[in-house]
């Protein structure tokens, strides 16, 4: 897949833009599940009521 593939290559899922709806749910691919909690729980801080961006930026839920 071209996410892997990316990753492998030292480059990253997000562009100018950030991460986008498509490669939110491929995230796991370069952070591991420490980093994107971590992630989450800083942004919860900064927007505890998850008003920037909702849903936009960390992969959906299992």
């Amino acid at each position: 897949m071209i996410f892997e593939l990316t990753v492998q290559l030292k480059g990253t899922l997000s562009g100018e833009h950030g991460i986008g709806l498509v490669q939110k749910n491929y995230m796991d691919i370069a952070f591991s599940k420490v980093h994107l909690e971590l992630m989450e729980r800083i942004k919860a801080i900064f927007d505890p009521n998850n008003v920037l961006n909702p849903g936009k930026i960390f992969p959906d839920g299992e």
